[in-house]
């Protein structure tokens, strides 16, 4: 099951996707349910949105819909980085790291598929960053590695858009980079835990105005995604449409002199387990 959140004729809703169309869920569920957040949260939530999604028609075309973020306001977006291989190449470290490095986003600085990203009038240097989301969908503390990939409602694409020269503002912290209202996007939707295999290889492409700038394996990364929510939870308790965000490739391209993105470029993000996230980029007025 595909699920996404989006405004149709003049109201918020979420449904699910099959094809070029979307069943709403928002209609069907009642109030109990108003919103992925909502299905997340409460036992049984997804069983009711598949029971509700199956053998009905499309009540929209896919081309009516703008796209919000999957999640309106999960309590947490955690951020990992450097979990690809030879990613740390690019930070002047040959040494693998022990633990991953962890940071946390806002929902403000994420937009939905198909809504622009904002290059900010403080800096020129926005740059992209193609990753896997992992959705959570069962509250845990210190989850078993072995039983990690079970606690996983689904996964999403992000472009964890960063303000290059803001990421040193602080002399150890990258908050600020990572934090610029409408710098990044999430979505188009929620593939369900039962419709992908987290376990077995999946291609991460990242292309630019249709040219590919990244293009990796899962396989390449430095920790698991059942490692990383292992390691999460020993720190913090994981929560029902929490959102991990697992790492983005390195670059095929690493220049001396980085081309940033600006006002038009086209950022495209697939796997094609999940789906394809596609965004433009503004610069800010």
């Amino acid at each position: 099951m595909k699920l996404a959140s989006y405004k149709v004729r003049g109201r918020e809703s979420f449904g699910a996707v099959a094809g070029d169309g979307v069943a709403d869920l928002k209609s069907r569920l009642g109030p109990r349910y108003q919103s992925l957040l909502a299905v997340l949260r409460e036992d049984g939530g997804l069983d009711a949105a598949r029971a509700a999604a199956r053998g009905v028609r499309s009540d929209f075309p896919l081309t009516e819909l703008e796209w919000l973020p999957p999640l309106a306001a999960p309590e947490k977006i955690l951020c990992i980085g450097i979990n690809y291989a030879n990613r740390n190449i690019d930070f002047g470290e040959a040494e693998v790291p022990k633990y991953p490095s962890m940071f946390f986003r806002t929902p403000a600085s994420l937009v939905g598929h198909g809504q622009p990203i904002v290059r900010p009038r403080e800096s020129e240097q926005l740059d992209y960053e193609g990753e896997i989301a992992l959705i959570i969908g069962r509250q845990g503390r210190r989850i078993a590695q072995a039983e990690a990939l079970s606690y996983v409602a689904g996964a999403t694409l992000c472009n964890e858009g960063t303000i290059r020269d803001w990421i040193r503002h602080g002399r150890i912290n990258v908050t600020q980079g990572k934090n610029f209202d409408a710098s990044g996007s999430i979505g188009p939707w929620i593939v369900t835990a039962d419709e992908i295999d987290l376990s077995k290889p999946l291609r991460l492409t990242t292309k630019v105005n249709g040219e590919v700038a990244q293009d990796d394996s899962t396989t390449s990364l430095i920790k698991s995604f059942a490692e990383l929510i292992a390691y999460v939870s020993t720190v913090m308790t994981l929560k029902p449409g929490d959102i991990i965000v697992t790492g983005t490739p390195v670059k095929l391209k690493r220049a001396e002199a980085p081309v940033w993105l600006k006002a038009g470029d086209v950022i495209e993000i697939e796997v094609p387990e999940i789906g394809t996230l596609r965004n433009t980029v503004v610069a800010e007025q």
